[in-house]
């Protein structure tokens, strides 16, 4: 299917969306061809929502483990890890920052609350 050019390369492959990962960069962006650790075109000027940032207790799909989430914080990027950093060490455990939602390992939905109505922001404790 594919054809090949003057060099011995695919013509075809080589149309069909450009350069997808790099041995010096990793994974690329098909849309400004930078790193994704670089690009900028998948990212959101500003956090969609209502700036109420819901403090909850999860356990779903964690082997019964508890898990408090924070959702709807107006920070984006390196400004909601940082506030993750602090947030996990005022509880003094582990956690993540996955698309825009803190998880903090245990449950620490009070402390969290806490925490974040002494730094400014609006709060609500979402679920039961």
């Amino acid at each position: 299917m594919c054809r090949r050019g003057k060099e011995g390369k695919a013509v075809a492959k080589m149309n069909a969306g450009g350069l997808v990962y790099s041995t010096e960069h990793g994974r690329m962006c098909p849309v400004c061809r930078q790193a994704l650790a670089q690009c900028e075109c998948g990212k959101a000027a500003a956090p969609a929502g209502d700036g109420i940032a819901r403090v909850s207790r999860e356990t779903k799909g964690r082997g019964g483990k508890a898990v408090t989430v924070v959702k709807g914080l107006p920070l984006v990027g390196e400004a909601l890890a940082k506030l993750g950093k602090q947030l996990r060490t005022r509880c003094g455990s582990g956690g993540t920052v996955k698309d825009g939602v803190l998880e903090i390992q245990g449950d620490h939905v009070e402390i969290v609350l806490a925490e974040l109505i002494k730094l400014g922001y609006k709060t609500k404790k979402a679920g039961g």
